[in-house]
């Protein structure tokens, strides 16, 4: 399996719908791309998680990504990288990377991500 093939594993909030319906849709987009993305649901694997080195809380509120060779990437890189992985996705990858998109993109992210977690009751 070349690197670009290699599988990545995102780490995403199962019990959030939006988080599944972003998933879905990736996954519908993404095609037999999607096939090289191993999806694990964070919910109630706080262990787990530590051993990866992934603060739980974190996990809650920001994508993780672990790529082809182990390192762990959040928030933006998480994107990018799982983006990256579909060429139809590519240009929406390099563009959420621009230095002028990036910290407004993650900005507009962490206020959605804290309202919905508040709205829920798990923040």
């Amino acid at each position: 399996m070349s690197q670009n093939n290699a599988k990545i594993t995102a780490y995403y909030d199962g019990a959030c719908p939006s988080c599944i319906r972003d998933r879905e849709n990736y996954e519908k987009i993404a095609g037999r791309a999607g096939e090289n993305v191993c999806w694990f649901d964070i919910t109630g694997r706080e262990q787990e998680l530590l051993e990866l080195g992934i603060d739980p809380e974190k996990a809650l509120t920001e994508l993780h990504v672990q790529d082809e060779n182990k390192q762990i990437l959040s928030e933006i890189d998480a994107y990018i990288l799982l983006l990256s992985k579909v060429t139809l996705l590519k240009p929406m990858a390099w563009l959420i990377g621009l230095p002028l998109i990036r910290p407004w993109l993650a900005r507009i992210y962490h206020k959605q991500v804290h309202h919905r977690l508040q709205l829920t009751g798990r923040l």
